[in-house]
This record gives structure tokens, C-alpha cells and sequence, in this order.
């Protein structure tokens, strides 16, 4: 049995509650990306937490901010902190620039080939993170990271092929074949399977015996024979 991707927003939202996403604003989406590295989810919204605190969300406050205080801040989010202090001035810098301090209302207006170009644009930002952004910005697109993909791949498709982009590229044509969706449904969708690819379905020892989709998913049926 192959569950409908409205069954699985449903099970997961009965499991985990109404999906919450941390920033609702594409300019924040890109700060929230690039405020931390290879940090918990609880180091990362700490660190975006006391950005929106001591300097503010917009372009404009965060050019204005001083390079030691966005280092500072930064630094709560893991290494390299000054590094990624710069990006988030020059991330700043390109929205003021080329969008008129208004990224999603510029990525709105462009044809989706260089809305995408856009988004690329950004420090760091492939073309996962580049969905993301498009997704923030209120364009219908089916966009995944790592933890999205891992739990699509395994409960539809019994699990990951060992390559990336063709796993990312097949569970977002899978997402999009599902019929028209608008962009407040597919960012539900991104945050319930993020929450759940993190805490149960995880890369290495899964929770499969606690999955509340376990039930249809091919990764738990094949493994049982």
C-alpha cells in the first residue's frame, strides 16, 4: 500500500501536531541557512533567535550591523563564524541590490528558470536550499532536504539509492506527480517529513518500530522479508 501524500501530512500532523516552520519570509529563510553550520536544530534557532534580537531580520539592519556582533552571534551557530558573518552581509547586500530589499516579492515576479537562477545566488545555497528559498517566498514548488528525502525514499520507494541528486530529483518528481498543490501545503509537508526524517526516521537507526506510517512504508516492509 502506497500512501497518498495528504495521508502522510495527516498521520504525521496527528503524530507531531500542526507543522510550525521557524521563518515564514524568504530573506529569513536564507539568514536561518546561513546562521549555522552543521548545528542541532536547537543551536540553530538559537542563534536565529538572537539575530532577530540584538540586530533584526531585514537587509537593511543587518549591513548596519557590526561585523562583531554578527561574528558573535554566528559563533553560537558552530565554526567559522566570522565566515559566515560575511555571507550574511553579503546575502544582505544582494537583496538590497537586486531586489529592492524585497527578495520574495522579486522571486515572485520572475519567470521560475531565473527565480531559480536567484536563489542559487546566495552563499552556500545549491539547488535544495534554492527550492527552499522559492517555497518561502510562496511559489508551489516541491522542495526537500536530506531528512525529507531519506523518509520519502524509504516509505515509497524501500529506500535510498546511495545517490543524492537522483534520490532528491525522483521523491520531488514523486511529490509533484501528487497533483496541484499550493505553497502553504507543500511547506507543511517540508517541515513534518524534516521533523520526522530527524527524529524517527533517522539516517542510522531508524525508529521503525515508533514510525507511525511503518505501516505503509516498502524501507520497514522489506527489511521484515
Amino acid at each position: 500500500m502506497t500512501l497518498a501524500l495528504s495521508a502522510i501530512v495527516e498521520i504525521l500532523e496527528r503524530s507531531y501536531g500542526p507543522a510550525s516552520p521557524p521563518v515564514t519570509d524568504a530573506f529569513e529563510a536564507v539568514l536561518f541557512e546561513q546562521i549555522a553550520y552543521l548545528a542541532s536544530d536547537d543551536k540553530r534557532a538559537n542563534a536565529f533567535a538572537q539575530l532577530r534580537e540584538r540586530v533584526g531580520l531585514t537587509p537593511a539592519a543587518i549591513l548596519a550591523a557590526p561585523p562583531a556582533t554578527l561574528v558573535e552571534i554566528c559563533e553560537r551557530g558552530g565554526i567559522n563564524g566570522a565566515e559566515r558573518a560575511e555571507r550574511l552581509k553579503r546575502s544582505a547586500a544582494l537583496v538590497l541590490e537586486r531586489c529592492a530589499g524585497d527578495l520574495a516579492a522579486s522571486l515572485r515576479q520572475l519567470p521560475l528558470t531565473q527565480a531559480r537562477k536567484l536563489a542559487r545566488s546566495f552563499d552556500s545555497f545549491g539547488a535544495a536550499n534554492a527550492e527552499t528559498l522559492l517555497l518561502f517566498a510562496g511559489i508551489a514548488v516541491p522542495a526537500l532536504d536530506s531528512n525529507c528525502v531519506r523518509a520519502l525514499s524509504r516509505l515509497w520507494f524501500g529506500g535510498e539509492s546511495g545517490r543524492y541528486q537522483a534520490d532528491h530529483k525522483r521523491a520531488c518528481e514523486a511529490l509533484a506527480a501528487q497533483g496541484p498543490r499550493d505553497a502553504v501545503a507543500f511547506a507543511r509537508t517540508f517541515w513534518l517529513l524534516r521533523r520526522h526524517g530527524k527524529t524517527v526516521c533517522r539516517r542510522t537507526e531508524p525508529e521503525c518500530g515508533a514510525c507511525p506510517l511503518a505501516h505503509a512504508c516498502r524501507f520497514v516492509h522489506d527489511s521484515r522479508g
